[in-house]
């Protein structure tokens, strides 16, 4: 059994660290306490990290993690990622974004009421032992104009709950469709009309590249006068100078704040005290069922990357994941490792073709083509994830072809590498969503299972040939579990696609080359 060390160095909750504790491939280790220069030193032995927003996994931490296969966020945002420098090592990055989903927007609706009503406020004023009512006269949510920035899962959460309050919605999202807007009867607005319209605006975007602020003294220029401010998002989203100005003229009427740029707040914050701003310490998913469901998500999607069992809320790949999606990830990378196998020398262009597929299946059979053709080529951990960014490293270009392979399938995958003088084809099919087969390679066609390891042979199509190879194979103790044979389009070679109980010896292989017949000989691990 293959064991795997695990470093979590923020706190998890104790649903997921006692699956963590149990389980038996897993070395636990605790990082929770340890320095930035402790952390690094312990990386290199790591192949996961689960982290919270509390650790920056930049470059310098992964070059540290030798052997990182997997970063853990519990939780939704992975700005404190360099998804970039993770992705161009191969390391796959899960984020639990289910999770906290009701915990935030629920978050978002307590602070949008205690901002309107001034809850926070009359708190003090009774702590002090005042009776003063009429200091704190509050503002009714029914029948304002909610704009909601960022409409996505606790966007549309929010939405739900406001509506109860009788607001009317609108959302800005440049990402989302105006089907989608139809489906949740939201208007949808470019951000200055939004502006210009809501009562209240609650955030639920993620901060943009270059980490400016969505909302600065342009965006305030345009608020409606008297405006209320709800950001349970990320504390980036807001120019926290613009907004304390915006608050001393009236244009913003409330904020309430559980996000701060940085975290904590510096003590110069010039929000924090003010008497018109609500504050809480970043609290959006600290509720039990939340916190509970963070750490048993990240967990198991951690634990099922680690182990190859699946791949759930992978952030820095472009196609989901299902069953169909991990069958053709498992054809077109064995459609790629038989193409760089069988080249006779370096590959520089790859096509591929999905006959009835979309865009998912489309980038799944590319990063796994690329993923393939790279295993052997030196570049390390190269895996889906990396694949693409390591083909342009090695010169390798990727297109997408018409018309590659057979007619004969309606759900055919194929794919087309050249090199230096020549070019070959490999297509498979999927059948029943599930098993991936080979039908094709070049002008071959066959029914081959590309599992496990597999002898490729090219050789005259004569008498005699198969029980010499299976002859001499047996000689060796190589049990031969399937023998699937093409002939081509032109009698007089045929391809063998020979699945082996096991890798057979570098002697046997030399020998097997000189058997008279054999044209071509190559033993492929498919896995």
């Amino acid at each position: 059994m293959t064991r795997f060390r695990l470093l979590v160095s923020d706190p998890l909750g104790a649903a997921g660290l006692e699956i963590l504790e149990q389980a038996p491939d897993i070395d636990l280790v605790d990082a929770t306490s340890m320095l930035r220069s402790e952390l690094l030193e312990v990386m290199h032995s790591a192949d996961a990290l689960v982290i919270r927003s509390g650790t920056t996994v930049d470059t310098e931490l992964l070059e540290a993690g030798t052997r990182l296969k997997v970063i853990g966020r519990a939780g939704v945002g992975v700005d404190n990622i360099d998804l970039d420098a993770a992705t161009t090592r191969g390391v796959v990055v899960v984020n639990t974004p289910q999770a906290n989903t009701i915990a935030t927007a629920e978050q978002a609706m307590a602070l949008m009421l205690s901002a309107t009503r001034r809850t926070a406020s009359a708190h003090a004023s009774m702590l002090e032992g005042r009776w003063d009512r009429k200091s704190f006269t509050g503002v009714d949510l029914n029948g304002r104009t909610l704009g909601i920035i960022g409409f996505g899962r606790i966007g549309r959460e929010v939405a739900a709950r406001a509506r109860a309050f009788g607001m009317k919605i609108v959302a800005y999202d440049p990402f989302v469709s105006e089907l989608v807007g139809r489906e949740y009867s939201v208007d949808l607005l470019d951000l200055d009309h939004l502006l210009e319209s809501a009562d209240v605006i609650t955030l639920h975007a993620v901060p943009a590249a270059d980490g400016s602020a969505l909302l600065g003294p342009d965006e305030f220029a345009r608020l409606k006068r008297g405006a209320v401010i709800v950001n349970a998002a990320r504390g980036q989203l807001i120019d926290e100078a613009s907004l304390a100005t915006a608050l001393d003229d009236g244009t913003v009427l409330a904020a309430a704040l559980d996000v701060y740029q940085p975290e904590p707040p510096q003590h110069d914050n010039p929000l924090i005290g003010h008497p018109r701003v609500v504050h809480t310490p970043h609290l959006g998913a600290s509720t039990v069922e939340a916190q509970r469901d963070v750490s048993l998500q990240v967990v198991e999607y951690v634990l099922g990357a680690l182990r190859g069992d699946s791949l759930n809320s992978c952030v820095n790949v472009p196609f989901d994941f299902d069953a169909e999606t991990e069958a053709r990830l498992k054809l077109a990378t064995a459609m790629g490792r038989i193409q760089q196998v069988m080249a006779p020398s370096a590959l520089t262009h790859v096509e591929v073709e999905v006959s009835n597929g979309s865009t998912d299946a489309l980038s799944t059979v590319a990063a796994g083509v690329l993923a393939g053709v790279l295993s052997n080529v030196g570049a390390a951990h190269a895996n889906f994830v990396n694949a693409p960014a390591l083909a342009a490293e090695h010169g390798i270009t990727i297109a997408q072809g018409w018309g590659i392979g057979l007619r004969d399938y309606p759900n055919l995958i194929s794919c087309q590498v050249s090199w230096e003088g020549g070019t070959r084809i490999v297509s498979g099919v999927i059948f029943g969503g599930a098993e991936p087969r080979i039908v094709q390679v070049s002008g071959y066609q066959l029914d081959a299972r590309p599992d496990g390891i597999v002898l490729m042979m090219l050789n005259d199509d004569v008498p005699g040939v198969i029980g010499a190879v299976g002859t001499l194979l047996g000689d060796n103790d190589v049990n031969i579990g399937e023998w699937r044979l093409g002939r081509g389009d032109e009698k007089g070679t045929a391809l063998s696609f020979i699945n082996l109980d096991a890798m057979p010896q570098a002697s046997a292989l030399t020998k097997l080359r000189n058997v008279p017949g054999v044209l071509k000989a190559e033993v492929v691990d498919l896995g």
